[in-house]
């Protein structure tokens, strides 16, 4: 169906045209320069770019890898549909960010690893976990992170340029793949910090713009409760049975916490909710984390933090703020509500808040600045891409691939990696006409609500692994195993039924769906937890000596080649006696116990040897006294600031 705002927004004046291509020529020079200034011919030069880099790369990444096209679209969709809440999702990243430099990356340079699967592994022993954890986080990378990235994207351009999606998505994917296969994680993190300095200065002249558009923030604040569709007078309500709810902007818009039970995004899962899921983000999850082990020292990596927590203030004021704007100036076509004017606005019918953010750029921005704006989307989309494709790299080249072929040469490491970067392409754009298809409904309700049903069971473990030396492999794994089953109970009903609309309510049963998913997200953290303990206490603990040393040292920074190689070894040699206990040890459990034990004892993973890993020198975790105390001053602050932000708005 042919787009109505197509007229307006034809990019291919010389100023557009211009911007976009010197906005290239930028990336690949910077990419180019980043390749022969790093070591990338081995596999700690090309995924951890040789331990280089300093703080401000390090923020600057952690901050492009974390803002996609996702977010420009989805946080200002959102944010036009039902107000500010959604920049709780930003701000509570604040204090997360935090957890990750002062507690998780101690433990995890400390530990030598590159990868959060290998971290498992040295934990626990065994392979099963470290499997599990690889193959559910590619599955995440390609189905949620990926898809929603190139719908964006192509929601994004598709309204200021008019190309076919396929040609649009093809060429950037394989751009990004270019950059990524050639230039390691040095190039990523060098053309992450260029491209964080062009988003935010296009996002703030677009503010700029659209405040001055709508008059101010004051004026926005009376204007918006008003932004109803004026099209909706000349349809027949009944036909459709439309709540006066579905178009009228909500009370408490401008409101962070809401009420718990009839709130969009109720307060309690706001504070906890999202702060689960953001522990295994930011925690957790392999493109963090990758950006903060390439840092040079543990100082470097907690400046890193403390500048990406600074700049997650900005969505809310660069994002939400001008979607909201958007429901202002343009109410019938951002605000629709109508299945008929929404199709032929949007291409869908459950609504057009998605085209908030594109819409806002091609009505309001000036020629040349549109041009701008255009590679800013571009910078996101490609960044958060480029993130994507190497730390799925990591994973299947040093968790999988070194499965397939233990002895394989470093050489062979690097290729293979490559070459999987290309497969991601590849998977990619054959889920294009999938992304297509999922067009209905706010696109950052459905990342955090599937994040909501997969991750909490793996921020419980590393939660648990790092605090509770009792916990053991069996229980780890049968804990990541429920809590994947009891997520996936909510998620695959939700999709079939749909989540439905105010106008086109799901048919979903209240039992199983009326569950707000971020509460839901808290209940399945704490089940996974309990059922962690449950299993870990009824069955043989991994020996006292090795685990009190790994966690005791991780934590304090005094953790020997030896120590860690000694338990990894220690805890696959006696697999057997922790998942068979003998008959004696049986007997001398409760019953209840003695049926967990039975229950999930673990088959072929009892007879698993692993090959020991040859002792790699680990990173100095040591501080310089002035310095750790400037960083640690700084993140006081920032908490600080954070608190002020959270009291003002809430």
């Amino acid at each position: 169906m042919e787009n109505p705002l197509s007229d307006k927004v034809s990019v291919n004046n010389p100023a557009d045209l211009s911007i976009i291509v010197g906005y290239f020529i930028m990336v690949i020079g910077v990419g180019i320069w980043s390749m022969f200034r790093t070591k990338r011919g081995t596999v700690g030069g090309y995924f951890l770019a040789g331990r280089s880099m300093t703080w401000w790369p390090v923020g600057a990444s952690l901050f492009a890898s974390n803002i996609g096209s996702g977010h420009f679209v989805g946080l200002a969709g959102t944010g036009a549909a039902s107000g500010i809440a959604v920049g709780g999702f930003e701000w509570n990243a604040l204090f997360i960010v935090l957890l990750l430099g002062w507690l998780f990356v101690p433990v995890y340079l400390t530990a030598g690893v590159i990868t959060m699967p290998q971290y498992l592994k040295k934990r626990f022993g065994g392979s099963r976990i470290s499997l599990y954890l690889s193959v559910i986080s590619l599955f995440l990378y390609i189905f949620t992170k990926i898809s929603v990235d190139m719908f964006s994207g192509a929601v994004f351009i598709q309204q200021a340029l008019g190309w076919n999606i396929y040609v649009a998505v093809i060429t950037l994917l394989l751009i990004t793949a270019l950059y990524t296969v050639t230039g390691g994680l040095a190039a990523l993190m060098y053309t992450d910090t260029f491209q964080t300095f062009v988003i935010i200065a296009g996002a703030f002249v677009l503010t700029g713009f659209s405040f001055a558009e709508v008059g101010g923030y004051s004026a926005l604040v009376v204007k918006y409760s008003s932004a109803i569709p004026s099209n909706f007078s000349s349809m027949d309500p009944r036909r459709y049975n439309i709540s006066p709810d579905c178009y009228t902007p909500r009370p408490d818009a401008f409101s962070l916490l809401r009420d718990p039970t009839t709130g969009d995004l109720p307060w309690p899962g706001v504070v906890f909710g999202i702060a689960i899921v953001g522990g295994w983000y930011w925690c957790t999850d392999q493109v963090i984390v990758q950006r903060c082990l390439a840092a040079r020292s543990l100082t470097h990596v907690k400046a890193g933090c403390i500048m990406c927590g600074y700049l997650k203030l900005l969505p809310m004021f660069l994002m939400v703020f001008p979607g909201m704007i958007s429901r202002v100036l343009y109410p019938d076509e951002v605000g629709c509500v109508v299945p008929e004017v929404c199709k032929r606005v949007c291409g869908t019918e459950v609504g057009c808040s998605n085209i908030a953010y594109p819409k806002l750029v091609v009505s309001v921005m000036p020629n040349g600045l549109r041009g701008l704006m255009l590679a800013v989307m571009l910078a996101a989309l490609m960044s958060s891409l480029a993130s994507i494709f190497n730390s799925s790299s990591t994973l299947f080249t040093m968790d999988i691939w070194t499965r397939i072929r233990p002895q394989a040469a470093e050489r062979e490491l690097i290729i293979v990696g490559r070459v999987w970067v290309l497969c991601i392409v590849a998977i990619s754009i054959c889920w294009i006409p999938v992304v297509q298809a999922a067009q209905s409904g706010q696109l950052f309700d459905y990342i955090q609500s599937v994040s909501s049903y997969l991750a909490p069971p793996i921020a419980s473990v590393f939660l648990l692994a790092v605090f509770v030396k009792r916990v053991n492999e069996m229980g780890a794994f049968w804990g990541l195993i429920g809590g994947l089953l009891m997520g996936l109970c909510r998620m695959l009903p939700e999709f079939w039924f749909g989540t439905g609309s105010c106008i086109f309510p799901s048919n979903c049963p209240f039992l199983v769906c009326g569950i707000h998913y971020l509460h839901f997200g808290i209940i399945l953290f704490f089940c996974t937890s309990v059922l962690v303990l449950l299993v870990s206490y009824c069955s043989m603990p991994i020996d006292d000596q090795h685990v009190s040393d790994f966690l005791t040292s991780c934590a304090h920074g005094r953790e020997s080649n030896g120590q860690i190689n000694a338990m990894h070894i220690h805890s696959t040699e006696n697999t057997d006696s922790s998942i068979f206990p003998s008959v004696a040890e049986e007997e001398g459990k409760s019953g209840i116990c003695s049926l967990v034990g039975r229950l999930c004892g673990g088959g072929s993973q009892a007879q698993e040897q692993d090959t020991p890993e040859a002792p790699e020198k680990l990173p100095d975790i040591s501080e310089d006294p002035v310095w750790k105390y400037t960083v640690d001053s700084n993140a006081l602050i920032m908490m600080a600031v954070a608190v002020f932000m959270w009291g003002y708005y809430a």
